[in-house]
């Protein structure tokens, strides 16, 4: 069986990227920290936007999906689900909240990814929801020419329940000894689940439920705020490509960590940094909501689209974007790029 020891495996991983990318977290950590003590209030308008854009994110990834309206009545729990993919839908909403609300009493143990394998399927029906896959699985991947073939060959079914018991106790092990940087601790972790592939269906889910458990564990709340589903969703070429790097070897522990381990690491980063940007633009003492849409642009770098504007404006209409970007045009402040789905606002530092 793969042998799960993290207390030195983690050590080759501290290169000076990863070691920069940490620095970097961790000064974002304690800025979050005191953010969140003197904003709560506020940011909980940001609370609401994660969870949407995390539940269809992560879906989408696995090509689960429903209509914007439907996705919001479910997250609202104001409709009941009508298809397979709704159901799905429902189930990740319910156990993404779980997460949210009972982090610190979930500890890291088989019992509780089963159940939250169960939750996750409790809408379907489906009796794989809570069980352990009972036939051997591949993780299979699609070229540009259609052609399917074998990407990696997870654990067989009958070591699935061994090789997670003991993935969980080398987890545990480390972490209550502090034997290595939770954030490294916790993407070994996620990359090692992964190749056991203990699910049959609901792996890649799972995957990103469990990071944000083991993030919010560790005090890194900003997947609450800002969604890391959504970043991964964005660049999930990235994702796979690095997955399968660090999986060369796997079982026969010859594999290196470090490709997922730096683009997991990053995709945090950019959470905390669009979390801060946020956070600044809600907060800012009397800021009216247009003033936030001006500061929005104003802090963007390239031409921003009214889509993106309304990720980073918390509660904030489309309508009141609107005006907003008309009265800004007018006076010059912005100016107008592309046309139709392609239109992107970007600020005028001639204007000033």
């Amino acid at each position: 069986m793969r042998d799960f020891n993290y207390e030195q495996s983690w050590k080759k991983l501290l290169t000076p990227e990863i070691v920069a990318l940490l620095t970097q977290i961790n000064e974002y950590k304690g800025k979050q920290n005191q953010m969140l003590t003197t904003e709560a209030d506020t940011l909980s308008q940001l609370t609401e936007i994660a969870k949407v854009q995390s539940t269809e994110a992560s879906n989408k990834i696995e090509g689960i999906s429903t209509s914007n309206e439907r996705l919001k009545k479910i997250l609202q729990d104001k409709t009941t689900p009508r298809s397979r993919d709704e159901e799905e839908i429902a189930g990740y909403r319910d156990v993404l909240a779980t997460i949210h609300e009972s982090h610190e009493f979930l500890d890291v143990l088989p019992n509780l990814i089963l159940q939250l394998h169960r939750d996750l399927y409790k809408y379907s029906g489906r009796s794989i929801g809570g069980s352990y896959k009972n036939s051997n699985n591949v993780i299979a991947e699609e070229d540009e020419q259609g052609n399917k073939y074998v990407r990696f060959r997870p654990v067989e079914a009958w070591e699935t329940a061994p090789a997670v018991e003991e993935l969980c106790r080398a987890y545990r092990y480390a972490a209550e000894n502090k034997l290595a940087d939770p954030l490294i601790l916790a993407n070994m972790f996620i990359l090692d689940f992964l190749c056991i592939h203990p699910f049959n269906d609901g792996n890649g889910r799972m995957s990103r439920l469990l990071t944000l458990l083991l993030l919010y564990r560790q005090g890194y709340m900003v997947g609450k705020y800002v969604s890391i589903e959504h970043i991964i969703e964005k660049t999930k070429v990235t994702y796979y490509e690095t997955l399968q790097q660090s999986s060369y070897g796997w079982h026969e522990n010859s594999n290196d960590y470090e490709p997922f381990v730096r683009y997991m690491l990053g995709t945090v980063l950019k959470a905390y940094r669009e979390f801060d940007e946020r956070a600044q633009i809600m907060t800012a003492e009397g800021a009216k909501k247009p003033d936030q849409v001006r500061a929005i642009i104003k802090s963007s770098l390239k031409p921003i689209t009214k889509k993106e504007i309304l990720e980073k404006c918390g509660d904030i209409s489309e309508i009141t974007v609107q005006r907003a970007l008309a009265d800004l045009q007018k006076t010059g402040e912005i100016i107008k790029q592309g046309g139709g789905r392609y239109t992107a606002y970007i600020w005028n530092f001639e204007k000033e």
